[in-house]
């Protein structure tokens, strides 16, 4: 018989001691409190390929599972439980959310499918051991050990560190990216903020690669955060990233996309930096670009005496805006065509069709980019997708 509150109180023993590398061993005294043999995290990949079992976990209790083609899988990229039977009973697979950012699954051995008051407190097991992992990640590297599959370049280990969770919900909208090279990357960034009713959202691709890059991204970052956090509007935020990126790195640039969103009433407003211009896609169809850029790329905004134009659109519950940066457009089959946004839109297009979540539509358009490309992206690649009341 399930105890989940016995459960709930040897979990919880984490909270104010133990690392993430303890959970497994944690779960393994829990498992018979939930009925189950053996219970398991696995968390995904850096690339989101595979899901790893969590470091500390036994070799023969748990093994690494692809995303694509399993039961596994399936519950990660459709944030829903799974239930692969056998002859001895079978085994359950629960997202591991944390708020909306997808951490991987819980694995558990059973002998029998729950009923139905049984996976509502299993669902509440998950939610825990989601919010233990995000807590616990900072006192050591267990999971940043358990994600990696390749070694990650210092440039990128800086970008990581800057960054938000991949994905947000609120108050019916969803805003999710993604960036590759994920162990590689160095020029390009995103940003948000869900302050009130406004939501901030900010793209960025920096001039050059490698540790530079890197650093002129990190003062982008942190000073679109400090005018954000300082109330300034977005041309006033333009001035004051565009200044300080001319006083630390005079002659770089760095192009961007600054938004907000109102999310109650969907009035959208934007500067764009000398950046690609975003898809705007309603009831099935690429609506006409906006117009784009309207500023120069920050840290040239000095060359022009015009103030950045914000353009301003009203948005229409259901609409779904793709930010990106040139890595995306830009990459190249063996022929040498672009990927371009024409294909872009329409690959986004389908995805929408099939009623994807947009976690996972980040992730297939990631995997369909770097596939386009023959396995090797030749520049950082970033998108971002925003849908309102969708």
């Amino acid at each position: 018989m399930l105890a989940p509150m016995e459960a709930v109180r040897l979990l919880l023993g984490l909270r104010h001691r133990g690392r993430a590398e303890d959970l497994p061993a944690v779960l393994a005294r829990a498992a018979p409190l939930l009925d189950a043999q053996t219970a398991g995290v696995l968390l995904i990949d850096y690339g989101q390929m595979e899901l790893c079992p969590l470091q500390g976990t036994p070799s023969d209790t748990v093994e690494a599972l692809p995303v694509e083609g399993t039961t596994a899988g399936l519950a990660f990229t459709t944030a829903r439980e799974t239930w692969l039977p056998d002859g001895d009973g079978g085994r359950l697979w629960q997202p591991l959310l944390h708020g909306a950012e997808r951490l991987g699954v819980l694995e558990m051995r059973r002998s029998d499918y729950p009923s139905e008051a049984d996976r509502r407190d299993l669902e509440v097991i998950a939610a825990l051991v989601a919010e233990l992992i995000a807590s616990r990640r900072f006192y050591g590297d267990a999971v940043e050990h358990t994600r990696r599959r390749l070694p990650m370049q210092v440039a990128a280990e800086i970008i990581w560190n800057q960054l938000p969770p991949l994905t947000l919900a609120v108050d019916g909208t969803v805003l999710t990216a993604v960036l590759e090279p994920c162990y590689d990357v160095g020029g390009d960034a995103f940003d948000y903020a869900a302050n009130g009713d406004l939501l901030h959202v900010g793209l960025f691709d920096t001039v050059g690669h490698g540790i530079a890059a890197s650093a002129l991204t990190t003062l982008t970052l942190n000073t679109y955060r400090n005018a954000r956090r300082s109330g300034l509007s977005l041309t006033d935020t333009y001035r004051s990233i565009d200044k300080w990126i001319r006083a630390q790195y005079p002659g770089s640039f760095v192009t961007a996309m600054l938004a907000e969103l109102d999310t109650v009433t969907g009035a959208y407003r934007r500067i764009s930096a000398g950046h690609p211009v975003e898809l705007l896609l309603r009831d099935g169809r690429s609506m006409p670009a906006l117009p784009a850029p309207t500023a120069l790329p920050l840290g040239l905004g000095n060359m022009l005496s015009r103030q950045p134009a914000v353009i301003e659109l009203a948005l229409r519950p259901g609409d779904t805006i793709v930010f990106y940066t040139d890595g995306i457009i830009e990459a190249r089959d063996v022929t040498g065509v672009l990927f371009g946004p024409d294909r872009l839109a329409a690959f986004m297009l389908d995805l929408l069709r099939r009623r994807t979540p947009a976690p996972e539509a980040m992730r297939r358009l990631i995997h369909n980019v770097i596939a386009y490309e023959s396995g090797e992206l030749r520049d950082d690649a970033t998108a971002a997708m925003l849908q309102w009341r969708h």
